[in-house]
């Protein structure tokens, strides 16, 4: 299992809680490697904007669509959730892979909400997923974001979460090798552990 290393960090916690878990994985920034990988993480923390620019720099954005093409099984996690959509509100705009329709969209000011959301949140699972396998439904996992899936096709959200007023897409896919959350599971305690455990089962 290679994890993409695309200079947007948070690779560490997801390498030892893979280690934990008894699961050989190796962090990679070689497109060739990570294209031809069996599995694919790809997490990461940071804006839009940058992760972009490091991706198309660096050919990793090229391999990870063929990959995506050869249903390769990936995860994507936090703004590598963001980033598989078809562009960012984020940095004044930027276009990203294109893996799946949609964008990430900047949370709605409210008052008395704080943003960046920081903390456990509930996610309601919409569709059934093999990596959620024995799962409670609205089971809380851990959030680090100012921006979301938005403008999604129904049929690529898994799961939701309300922040404030705000119901987005917490989880998307294409029901097949690529699935994605924007919450943290390497952050989200036994029950992260257990979704990652199951993606390394696929």
């Amino acid at each position: 299992m290679i994890i993409v290393d695309y200079g947007a960090g948070n690779l560490t916690s997801v390498h030892n809680a893979l280690e934990y878990l008894g699961i050989k994985s190796l962090v990679s920034s070689e497109p060739e490697e990570i294209e031809n990988a069996e599995k694919i993480i790809f997490p990461g923390v940071g804006a839009a904007g940058a992760a972009m620019k490091n991706l198309n720099k660096s050919g990793i954005g090229t391999s990870l669509e063929r990959a995506f093409k050869k249903r390769t099984p990936i995860l994507g996690i936090c703004i590598g959730c963001q980033i598989i959509l078809e562009e960012s509100e984020e940095d004044g705009g930027v276009k990203c892979l294109g893996l799946l329709q949609g964008r990430a969209a900047k949370f709605k000011k409210e008052p008395n909400l704080k943003i960046p959301q920081i903390g456990w949140n509930q996610v309601n699972f919409t569709k059934e997923h093999p990596i959620f396998k024995g799962i409670p439904n609205n089971s809380n996992f851990y959030f680090v974001h100012s921006f979301a899936p938005s403008a999604c096709d129904t049929e690529t959200i898994y799961g939701t979460t309300t922040y404030g007023s705000q119901t987005f897409p917490c989880i998307i896919g294409n029901g097949c090798n690529l699935i994605a959350t924007q919450f943290h599971l390497e952050k989200s305690g036994d029950i992260g552990l257990e979704v990652l455990r199951n993606f390394s089962s696929l």
